[in-house]
């Protein structure tokens, strides 16, 4: 295994990527038949801004409909996601699973242990661009659609040099800390906040300069898949990447490893505080079984914390102000678009205050955010516990295998309704700063719907935790499946013939009566929570009659 620490990493990352990358294949050649079949030609009426706002060249339609919303958008979130988790995990995993000693006792330097493994992602990474970039041409071919002018290799590179930079970010950042949480959130937080302050101030007049400070514009902002590569936007994140990967040397070699995971919850915090020692005892219990949820739930309070920044401030607070401060011109551009098309942003009309925070928030950001806490407290419910080797542990108390999966069910409701409670508190204070009047129980209704959603997906990796042991297999299992109907969702109700069909996906149920225009479907709400119920109970049978694994 430490013979050979490229091949290692190669080996344990592989799948995630060949999976993305094939997935984000089938889905451009999805979009593209549904696109092939809607009359664009209302595009060609937009000022030229406009187009090129929206990545779309004059007479090119179809085509650049699909490298944008598929590549441009998808694509890019999915590769600088997994080249955050990967680079994330390339010190800090081996330190957290209590295997970095065993590495370092080969005669393998610190140095080597760090640049195979980002050699490795930057493989991984050309790989899964090579497939894209394969599909983005035959694709076009199989359908007979024109792709002329498109210049599909600059947006693959531009992809390519994007995802290695927020790769080299997270490298950087758990090199020096050594915790793999801090460097995921703080990474995906700079992706997210970078591509809405990149989106949204080129809209606002007399902002469009200070979009350069985020590295998505670097990414899109020359839009590659109309004029090429940008050598010198490329040359910025390049030049990022290497600094950060040489900033990531320096941590790792000026820090103490840490020989396990030490990480310190919040309930040790509490239970080392004579103020709040009693309290604690109470709820948590002298032993840690007494109330495995609490501790579930305090394991993953940085996950919390991160999320509830964002859904708080930047999904919230902040998109109110923005709202006043947009151009007219742009208010009128929802107006012009077809309904349906709209559904892609997840609906709404930018006309109105309740649908900008649909299509900025609530209709992509939100759900992101809600599976991706559910889905990982769900995944390390019972694989997690497993693979740590402590299960054996934990059921040697009088307890049951169905108690442990129903109270790390309590603990991912939890954590879901607090992210909930938070992302109602921040779009109230942006409603109010704005001086927006939308409806505070709309609010609550799209949180609500929101947190369950992601109890509905949270409860179906719970599920796979259970049947499987695996993590990876648990968390894999159910983001695809979530991506595959977020699309069904966007994509099926562009052709009248087959939007029916749209009813099959939890997203429907999610955001299809308009709630932070209409207020809560309670009928909607109540099919996603026994949606939720009947994978916990799954999840318990599943658990009961398993035999565990023995080690990770």
């Amino acid at each position: 295994m430490v013979h050979n620490v490229f091949a290692k990493s190669i080996s344990d990352r592989w799948r995630g990527m060949s999976i993305a990358s094939f997935t984000l294949g089938v889905f451009f050649l999805f979009g593209m038949a549904v696109y092939k079949d809607i009359d664009l030609g209302f595009y060609n009426d937009f000022p030229e801004a406009m187009r090129s706002m929206m990545n779309i060249s004059e007479g090119a339609g179809v085509g650049s409909l699909a490298y944008g919303a598929i590549y441009g958008l998808y694509g890019s979130l999915v590769l600088s996601v997994m080249a955050i988790i990967a680079g994330a995990g390339s010190f800090a995993s081996e330190e957290r699973n209590g295997s970095m000693g065993l590495l370092l006792g080969n005669p393998k330097s610190r140095n080597y242990v760090l640049t195979s493994k980002t050699i490795a992602l930057v493989i991984l990474l050309v790989f899964s661009i090579v497939v894209m970039g394969i599909a983005g041409r035959v694709v076009p071919m199989l359908l007979g659609v024109e792709v002329g002018g498109m210049e599909v290799e600059s947006l693959m590179f531009h992809l390519f040099v994007n995802a290695v930079f927020y790769g080299m970010l997270a490298t950087a950042i758990g090199g020096w800390t050594g915790n793999g949480g801090l460097a995921i959130g703080v990474s995906a937080g700079v992706l997210i906040v970078g591509m809405l302050g990149a989106g949204l101030l080129p809209l606002i007049s007399g902002a469009e300069d200070f979009a350069k400070i985020f590295p998505w514009y670097y990414f899109d902002g020359s839009q590659p898949i109309i004029n090429g590569v940008d050598w010198g936007h490329v040359s910025v994140l390049g030049g990022a990447s290497v600094i950060f990967f040489v900033v990531g040397l320096i941590g790792v070699n000026r820090r103490d490893l840490k020989a396990q995971s030490v990480g310190t919850t919040l309930v040790d915090r509490l239970r080392s505080n004579p103020m709040t020692q009693k309290m604690v005892e109470r709820v948590a219990g002298s032993a840690r079984v007494s109330h495995i949820w609490v501790k579930t739930a305090s394991e993953h309070q940085i996950l919390l914390i991160a999320a509830s920044y964002y859904m708080f401030l930047v999904g919230g607070v902040l998109l109110g102000p923005v709202y006043t401060l947009i151009d007219d011109s742009l208010v009128t551009l929802s107006e012009q678009l077809p309904e349906t098309l709209m559904a892609l942003a997840g609906g709404g009309d930018m006309s109105t205050p309740e649908g900008f925070y649909t299509v900025e928030n609530f209709g992509l950001m939100a759900p992101i955010i809600f599976l991706m806490v559910a889905v990982v407290v769900g995944a390390r419910a019972l694989a997690g516990e497993e693979s740590k080797r402590t299960m054996g542990l934990l059921l040697a108390n009088p307890i049951s295998r169905s108690r442990i999966v129903y109270e790390k069910m309590f603990a991912m409701v939890v954590l879901t309704l607090a992210l909930g409670f938070v992302t109602f508190a921040g779009t109230a204070v942006g409603s109010l700063l704005g001086g927006l009047d939308m409806s505070y129980g709309n609010i609550a209704a799209i949180s609500l719907l929101a947190s369950l959603l992601g109890l509905t997906f949270g409860a179906l990796a719970l599920a796979l935790s259970a049947a499987t042991g695996r993590v990876k297999f648990a968390v894999f299992g159910s983001v695809g499946p979530a991506l595959v109907f977020y699309l069904m969702d966007s994509f099926l109700p562009l052709n009248d013939s087959i939007a029916g069909y749209a009813k099959l996906s939890p997203f429907y149920y999610y955001s299809g009566s308009n709630p932070l225009a209409n207020g809560m479907h309670w009928g909607h709400g109540g099919l996603l929570a026994g949606l939720t119920i009947g994978l916990v109970v799954l999840a318990a049978v599943l658990f009961e009659r398993r035999d565990l694994r023995q080690q990770g």
